[in-house]
C-alpha cells in the first residue's frame, strides 16, 4: 500500500507538468490569435480579396475607351475618369432591368418557402411522433447526396408536360425542392437540441403544437433560420445552372442575362461591367445585413 501511495505521489506532479505544458502551448496560441501582428496580417488578407471587387466598382464607373486604354488602377492618377454614364445606360437597357427583377421575383420566393416548410418540417422531425419519422428522414438525409445535374432533364421533361417549363414558377419550384432536403437537415438537428422541459412546460400551460412551434421553437431558432436563409439567399441569387435550363427569354435572372449579353455583344462592357456589380453587391448587402444572426447560427451549432 505504501509502495502504491509513493508510485501515486511521484506520477501527479509529472501529469500536472504536461498538464501545465498542454496549457501554456494553448496559451501561446491563444496569444498568437490575439497579437497585433496577427490580426494586421487577417487585414490584409482581407483587404487583398477585396481587391476584385474593388476593381469590378471602378471599371463599372469608367468609360469603355477608358477601360480599353488601361486598367481600373489609373483612376487613382486620373479621378476624372470616373463617371454614372455606365449606369444610366444599365437603366436603359430593358434586358438586364428585367432580368434584375426576374432574379427578386425568382430569389425571394424561393428562400421564404424553403426556410417556412423546412422549418415546419424540421420540428416535425425533431418533436413529433409519426409513422416512420426515423426513415422518412433517413430518406431527405440520401436526397443530400443526389447531384443537381442528375435532375435537370427528368424534372424539364415533367415541368413540360404540366405547362411551367420556361416560367418564374418553374425555376422557383426545382429551387425550393434541392433546397429542401438541406433545411430540414438543418432544422431539424438545431430544433432536436431545444430542452425538452421547455416544450414540456409550454404544453402544460396548454399550447399546442403551432402555438409551440410560433412562440416556442421559432424564437429560439432565430439563428439556425437566419443562416439558413442567408444560405439560400445566395445559393439561388448566384445560380447559373438551372436558370439556364429553366428559364427562356422572359424569366432569365440576371446570371443569365449577363452570360446572354456576353455572348452576343462582347464589346458592351459599359453594360456589363455595372450589370456585374450590381449583382455582385446585392447579396453581399444581404449577408452583411444579417451577419450577426448568421455568426450565432454558425456558433450555436458548433458550441454545445
Amino acid at each position: 500500500m505504501t509502495a502504491h501511495a509513493g508510485s501515486l505521489t511521484k506520477t501527479a506532479p509529472a501529469a500536472e507538468a504536461r498538464t501545465a505544458a498542454r496549457r501554456s502551448l494553448g496559451s501561446r496560441i491563444a496569444g498568437a490569435v490575439s497579437s497585433g501582428v496577427l490580426r494586421v496580417f487577417l487585414l490584409l488578407v482581407g483587404l487583398f480579396w477585396l481587391v476584385p471587387t474593388l476593381g469590378l466598382l471602378l471599371s463599372s464607373l469608367r468609360k469603355p475607351e477608358d477601360m480599353s486604354a488601361s486598367g481600373w488602377w489609373k483612376v487613382f492618377s486620373e479621378p476624372s475618369q470616373l463617371t454614372v454614364d455606365s449606369y444610366q445606360k444599365l437603366l436603359e437597357n430593358s434586358d438586364i432591368t428585367n432580368s434584375l427583377l426576374n432574379t427578386v421575383l425568382i430569389t425571394v420566393p424561393a428562400t421564404l418557402l424553403v426556410v417556412v416548410i423546412g422549418s415546419l418540417a424540421g420540428y416535425a422531425f425533431a418533436w413529433m411522433e409519426f409513422p416512420g419519422r426515423d426513415w422518412w428522414f433517413l430518406g431527405v438525409v440520401g436526397l443530400l447526396v443526389v447531384p443537381v445535374q442528375v435532375a435537370l432533364l427528368p424534372i424539364a421533361e415533367l415541368f413540360g408536360k404540366i405547362g411551367i417549363f420556361g416560367s418564374i414558377i418553374g425555376v422557383v419550384l426545382f429551387h425550393v425542392g434541392y433546397g429542401l432536403p438541406f433545411a430540414v437537415f438543418l432544422l431539424r438537428n438545431f430544433f432536436a437540441e431545444i430542452p425538452r422541459e421547455l416544450l414540456e412546460a409550454a404544453r402544460l400551460d396548454g399550447a399546442g403544437e403551432l402555438r409551440l412551434f410560433t412562440r416556442v421553437v421559432m424564437p429560439l431558432g432565430g439563428p439556425a433560420i437566419a443562416s439558413l436563409g442567408i444560405f439560400q439567399f445566395l445559393w439561388v441569387w448566384n445560380d447559373m445552372l438551372v436558370a439556364l435550363v429553366f428559364s427562356d427569354s422572359g424569366s432569365q435572372p440576371i446570371t443569365v442575362a449577363l452570360q446572354t449579353q456576353v455572348r452576343q455583344f462582347g464589346n458592351n462592357i459599359d453594360v456589363l461591367a455595372p450589370g456585374a456589380f450590381i449583382s455582385m453587391v446585392i447579396p453581399l448587402a444581404v449577408f452583411f445585413a444579417f451577419q450577426r444572426q448568421f455568426v450565432s447560427g454558425v456558433m450555436a451549432g458548433a458550441v454545445k
